[in-house]
């Protein structure tokens, strides 16, 4: 078909050539921030006396009628179009006749699609925002429950200390907490409308930006042209976010999947969230949380290839930016759908408790607290952890918990160990004698649950 800039040329594009150009196959995804924009543009124009009040009418009237025909499936967008915006302009001259031709006054196609893709993502960081919330009020709720759930805390994924399952959790709370102010910094830089920008230098009518950033709820108009119509730095900031968001649930997942071992057994995956093996009849694999950690990679990949897409372009557009579209309309449907699942995943996720208490015991994770016993009764540090290494080395000869060992073999290891060892080196007490703010004892993660019940309560939706 003939193409709406064709009056430059002689001859028809070489198929092989248009199809390797053209965008509609992914763009058209945008279909409704596309005529939300025109609607918009033209709305201006009727402001600003460049179209008449009977033309703004029709025109929109054309391309509400255009929206509701694609919504309802009656019209569909055509591969034989360039772009959504040569199939929107197309139809609504066929439709309305001569007043859709002026449609794309006052703008190029350039600062159009810089708008499409705004418009976009803007509504899609609202849904992961939306998404991320959801999980953080579900952590809420298993930190709440599991304040005295007692389980080992790791380091180079040995047992270290004995923590509870509402502080790991905790912990991934304020990764999550992150990857929220993180989108939020993201929405507010980006919330600036390119419309008006022309191909890269303006436009000679007498635009009103202003008006068309406050009837599409932009905080206000760019600034720079040439900036506006090649700006893609706020898809990298988002994929380098929803990067940080994976892999936060990718490191959430490897934990998951090591605590469903049968050598762990932590957890109980729902069936719903796994699934079996086609030969081995006792197997019940956690599929969901492999695949967020499999799918991790692929946003990665989105980031690293806009990055190197962008890193050698001149000023101002260049084609070469049409491909942030489909690795970003990927990445933002991958996120959406690990978050979604590994929510699920979670919530109706069984932990067992006393499991996790008996692995925190058989680990020695008291071993530090039987060192500060030592200190606390005048031995040095340094002799101290010497004297504790020796112990836990007769315990594993013995196949023995510190705690259950006599005070004769406590005794024959250090005279300096009394009675009172054995409540200093209880699982609760360990835990519940840190109560430094940030620490795992059950009076200091109540502080901090209080503190996430009111950081939730605060930081509402984005928009």
């Amino acid at each position: 078909m003939a193409q709406l800039w064709g009056g430059r040329f002689t001859k028809e594009t070489d198929q092989l050539v248009y199809n390797f150009n053209a965008s509609i196959s992914f763009d058209r995804k945008f279909y409704k921030q596309d005529m939300k924009g025109s609607m918009a543009h033209v709305r201006m124009l009727a402001k600003q006396g460049i179209l008449t009040e009977d033309e703004r009418d029709v025109i929109l009237e054309g391309i509400e009628g255009i929206l509701k025909d694609v919504e309802s499936g009656e019209l569909e967008i055509s591969d034989k179009y360039e772009d959504i915006h040569s199939f929107v302009e197309a139809v609504l001259i066929e439709r309305i006749g001569d007043p859709g031709k002026k449609l794309h006054t006052g703008r190029s196609r350039n600062d159009q699609v810089a708008l499409d893709m705004k418009l976009y993502t803007r509504d899609e960081v609202r849904e992961i925002d939306a998404l991320v919330e959801k999980l953080l009020v579900v952590l809420q709720r298993l930190m709440e429950e599991h304040i005295r759930t007692v389980m080992p805390g790791f380091t180079h994924l040995q047992k270290a200390q004995p923590i509870t399952l509402a502080h790991h959790l905790g912990a991934y709370f304020e990764m999550f907490k992150r990857d929220r102010g993180r989108l939020s910094d993201i929405y507010e830089r980006m919330n600036y409308c390119p419309l008006g920008s022309g191909a890269l230098a303006g436009t000679t009518y007498p635009l009103d930006r202003d008006y068309t950033a406050e009837i599409l709820d932009f905080t206000g108009p760019t600034l720079n042209s040439m900036d506006s119509v090649s700006d893609r730095d706020y898809l990298i900031e988002l994929l380098s976010a929803l990067s940080t968001i994976m892999m936060h649930l990718s490191r959430f997942s490897e934990e998951i999947i090591i605590w469903n071992t049968n050598e762990y057994r932590f957890v109980e995956i729902d069936d719903a969230y796994s699934t079996g093996s086609s030969i081995m009849p006792q197997k019940k694999n956690p599929d969901i949380a492999e695949l967020v950690r499999g799918k991790t990679g692929r946003v990665y990949g989105a980031l690293i290839s806009l990055l190197t897409t962008m890193k050698g372009l001149p000023l101002a557009y260049n084609k070469d930016m049409q491909e942030d579209k489909e690795l970003t309309f990927d990445a933002f449907d991958t996120v959406k759908g690990c978050l979604a699942l590994f929510t699920g995943m979670l919530d109706t996720m069984k932990f067992n408790k006393p499991q996790m208490a008996a692995s925190a015991r058989n680990g020695f994770t008291n071993a530090t607290d039987a060192a500060d016993y030592l200190v606390n009764h005048g031995v040095p540090f340094r002799d101290a952890h010497g004297v504790i290494g020796r112990l836990v080395l007769y315990c594993i000869e013995q196949g023995k918990a510190i705690e259950e060992l006599s005070l004769a073999e406590l005794k024959s290891i250090s005279p300096v160990f009394e009675e009172d060892i054995y409540e200093a080196v209880s699982m609760d007490t360990c835990v519940n004698k840190r109560l430094t703010l940030g620490a795992p004892g059950e009076k200091a993660m109540e502080q901090v649950i209080r503190k996430n019940r009111e950081w939730l309560k605060a930081h509402g939706r984005l928009g």
